[in-house]
């Protein structure tokens, strides 16, 4: 088992929950919780591959898979902000309506030929640094590369901008960014765009770069879940987010990698062979996944995690308090 490999790989597989991760930070940065990130990644990883297959040209299909999940997303920004809906029911149903839709429409898309693929290569000079130029630099997709530029650039808008100062003051006190000419629906609106935008991305990343060639329901393979996760475990921070998704990508290939020495093993002792070895690897990085989620919903703990103060609750103008 080669080390290097295994976080070369893990690189590759964390840019798609980096992708995702970051568009829902910055949705819930605005106070809107999106659970429909499943849904927005399974839309654009089957808009691009369909666009890259028909076309041709990857980065066409790229962009229209950002295309078709931002205007996806706002079904669920319609529902939350205007209609002041439940957001975790309407998260939920985005779900489930973007797997369905992206099913349907993408039947029989992975038998259809070949796609074109968006290129890869290594960085020279970049890649003969040792151990992390193997890592990092070496054969990686070109989104992988952007995904090393998006995250200082992420930190630095939140942070460091006027918008981003809006962005935050929408998401602490709405009441108060309002009262200084903010306007806290559009912000919203736009950030849950900008999270469709980038979970979009992110499924473009699975079927264009990462696992090129493919698409079915499994495609996603709950990343989108994962990275809601990876929100709280950031504190809402890029860097955070960045890292989290990183070394959570690193642990999804190592189960893969020993997933089948360890059912070899298994099957030369049949006292110890069990069938379902595989499956219980596969799940255990999901576990975390869940119990951040559990503790990410006390009100408490998400107060003390650093959460937005008025993540998840509807603003009318005019009301007294958040």
């Amino acid at each position: 088992m080669d080390l290097i490999i295994i976080l070369q790989a893990g690189v590759a597989s964390g840019t798609v929950l980096l992708y995702a991760t970051i568009g829902e930070l910055f949705a819930e940065r605005s106070g809107i919780i999106s659970l429909g990130v499943e849904g927005m990644m399974l839309l654009g990883a089957m808009s691009a591959y369909s666009v890259a297959l028909s076309t041709g040209n990857p980065w066409l299909g790229v962009l229209v898979g950002m295309i078709a999940a931002a205007l996806f997303s706002q079904i669920h920004a319609f529902i939350t902000i205007t209609l002041q809906a439940d957001q975790v029911v309407s998260g939920l149903a985005l779900t489930f309506l973007g797997a369905g839709i992206s099913l349907v429409l993408g039947e029989g898309l992975s038998k259809a030929g070949a796609v074109s693929l968006l290129p890869s290569f290594s960085v020279p000079l970049l890649s003969q640094i040792p151990i992390l130029g193997e890592i990092f630099f070496t054969r990686q997709s070109v989104l992988v590369y952007i995904g090393y530029i998006f995250t200082p650039l992420a930190a630095y808008y939140i942070n460091k901008t006027r918008p981003g100062l809006h962005l935050r003051a929408v998401g602490e006190y709405p009441a108060a960014a309002d009262s200084m000419g903010v306007n806290v629906y559009l912000v919203r609106y736009f950030y849950v765009f900008v999270g469709g935008l980038l979970a979009g991305l992110a499924g473009a990343t699975i079927s264009l770069a990462i696992s090129p060639g493919w698409f079915s329901e499994l495609t996603t393979a709950g990343q989108g879940w994962v990275a809601i996760g990876l929100v709280i475990f950031a504190q809402w921070n890029p860097w955070r987010a960045a890292f989290g998704s990183y070394i959570f990508g690193a642990l999804r290939r190592l189960i893969l990698d020993i997933q089948g020495p360890v059912v070899l093993l298994g099957m030369a002792n049949p006292f110890y062979y069990n069938p379902y070895w595989g499956f219980f690897l596969q799940m255990i990085p999901y576990l975390f996944t869940i119990i951040v989620l559990v503790i990410g919903s006390r009100e408490a703990m998400r107060k003390r995690v650093g959460a937005p103060a008025a993540l998840g609750k509807p603003y009318v103008r005019g009301e007294r308090g958040l």
